[in-house]
Parts: C-alpha cells; sequence; structure tokens
C-alpha cells in the first residue's frame, strides 16, 4: 500500500483480487470515493471475494476475467486511466488449502491446477499426452528443476502402469525419484511446474505486463508481487525497459522504477504468514508525458 499509495477519488486495478485482500486496503486508504475494480480468473475465488467486499457497495466492482485482458475489461468498466494497479501472481492460499484443487503436493487430491476450472485442459490431461522429452522440458523451464529427465522418466512410466492418479501419487512419486539435499519438499518444483504449463501463466503475465503500463495515468502506479524467479525477472526487465524508454515505441509510455532493490518479507511477516517467504514485490511510477 505504501507503493501504491491510494487515495480519496482514485481509481484502482486488483488484477488477480482471489479474496480481497488487497482490494479492501485500498477501497479502504482510498475512502471515501475511491473505487477499485478487482479481475480473477477464478470465479470460485471470485464469489469469496463478493462476499468479503459486499459492505463497499458500488465502490468495488469484480470481474471473472484473466489478467492478461486488463485493458478490455478496465474499458468496458469505463474505469480508465488508473491511478494504480496491482497483480499479486501466482496461486492463492484458498486454492492451495482446496485439495480438490490439485494445486497442493501436501493434501492429495485430483490433478487438475486449472486456475479457472470452467475451462482448458487439466494437469492429468497435460501428463496424458506429453512424452518424456517435452514434459523434461516443462519441467527444467517451468520449475527450474535439476532432475527433470529422472522425475519425467519416472512419471512416464507410472502413466503407463496406471499409478498416476493423484497429486498424493505424483508427489510420493517425485520424493522417490529424486535424492533429498534440502529442507523444500522435492515436489516444489514439479508442482510449480506443471501449474504454470496448464494456465499458461507466464504468457498470461507478458501479455499483462504489456497492457498494464498503459492503463495508468501519469503519477499512476504499478505494484506486482512475483513469488518465484521466472515471474521476477519478467517483472523486472519490464519495468527496466519502461524506464528506459523504447527507441522502436516513442510513444510508450515511460515510468521510474520506485524499488531500487526487490522488496521481501520481513523475518516477522515470514514468522506470522510462512507463505510470504517467496514473495518480491517490485513498483514503478508512469511519468508526465
Amino acid at each position: 500500500m505504501n507503493f501504491l499509495c491510494p487515495r480519496d477519488s482514485g481509481q484502482y486495478c486488483d488484477a488477480t483480487v482471489g479474496v480481497g485482500g488487497h482490494a479492501r486496503a485500498i477501497i479502504e486508504r482510498s475512502a471515501p470515493q475511491g473505487r477499485v475494480i478487482g479481475i480473477d480468473r477464478d470465479a470460485e475465488v471470485l464469489n469469496l471475494a463478493r462476499q468479503n467486499l459486499a459492505s463497499y457497495g458500488d465502490r468495488v466492482r469484480l470481474v471473472h476475467a484473466p489478467f492478461s485482458k486488463i485493458r478490455s475489461v478496465l474499458e468496458q468498466a469505463l474505469a480508465l486511466p488508473l491511478d494504480g494497479c496491482i497483480a499479486d501472481l501466482g496461486v492463492s492460499s484458498v486454492q492451495l488449502d482446496q485439495p480438490e484443487r490439485g494445486f497442493s503436493f501436501r493434501r492429495s487430491g485430483p490433478l487438475d491446477m486449472r486456475m479457472d476450472r470452467s475451462q482448458g485442459a487439466t494437469a492429468a490431461d497435460l501428463l496424458q499426452r506429453v512424452d518424456e522429452e517435452e514434459l523434461a522440458r516443462v519441467l527444467h523451464d517451468l520449475g527450474e528443476e535439476r532432475f527433470a529427465r529422472k522425475i519425467a522418466r519416472a512419471v512416464i512410466h507410472a502413466r503407463e502402469s496406471g499409478e498416476l492418479t493423484s497429486t498424493g501419487a505424483l508427489a510420493g512419486l517425485v520424493a522417490r525419484s529424486v535424492p533429498r539435499r534440502e529442507a523444500k519438499d522435492p515436489a516444489t518444483r514439479v508442482f510449480q511446474a506443471l501449474r504454470i504449463a496448464v494456465n499458461d501463466e507466464l504468457g498470461e503475465l507478458d501479455r499483462f505486463l504489456q497492457d498494464a503500463p498503459g492503463c495508468l495515468r501519469p503519477g499512476g502506479r504499478l505494484v506486482v508481487i512475483a513469488f518465484h524467479s521466472l515471474e521476477d525477472r519478467m517483472v523486472k526487465r519490464r519495468l527496466k525497459a519502461l524506464a528506459a524508454g523504447d527507441a522502436a515505441a516513442p510513444d510508450a509510455p515511460r515510468f521510474q522504477i520506485l524499488t531500487k532493490h526487490v522488496i521481501t518479507a520481513s523475518e516477522s511477516e515470514v514468522a506470522r504468514n510462512p507463505r510470504a517467504r517467496s514473495a518480491k514485490l517490485r513498483a514503478a511510477e508512469r511519468l508526465p508525458s
């Protein structure tokens, strides 16, 4: 909120609204007339946001859409230009805590992993169609998994023998396939890679980073929270490009980076909320034309 600087009568977008935590903070800090457009591709968590934010009435508007569609959503809502936009990337705590969604390797459930269960292929569908080489590439490129080939080989064997039936079975398979050399669960990178692939998360982020800056008015601020190095590198590169200017696109907005170094959670915050330990925040402000 310190980087976003919500103010009275401002217009803001929470592009990954989830259950509404950031949106609530914005709406309270922009009282009495500030407004928030909340976007999320997960209709189920969006329903929770509607309940949590109902008391704010028409100061909050929620839209079921991927955040890559930010410009069209805001155009249809007549909500341009923005005074600020925040995107909190990756999977939400609600999604992780529901085993039936298939995101967690700690509680067994179906191999789903879709952020929008109304459409698209599941993780099970992905694992049924890929060959060993393609799966190894997904695990290496999207999960930065150094044992990608070994795990891919084990997964294909388990698929052929009918053992790949749940997230629990997949997590157990990974644990048996690689040496345990660190505190992090060995399934962490595998589940990350599959989730990113199922939801085209990097493609969605790239489209968001292309469109969101142009949705801000001069002085408007963009805040992005990433949770793994692939996302954070994309955000860092895009903000640096916006700050440097694009010779091929002279009309592109110029930005000032507000976070000289990436912002991470304090030890006390991580103690209160262990899931904050991987969070990396970057922010920038649109400069006058």
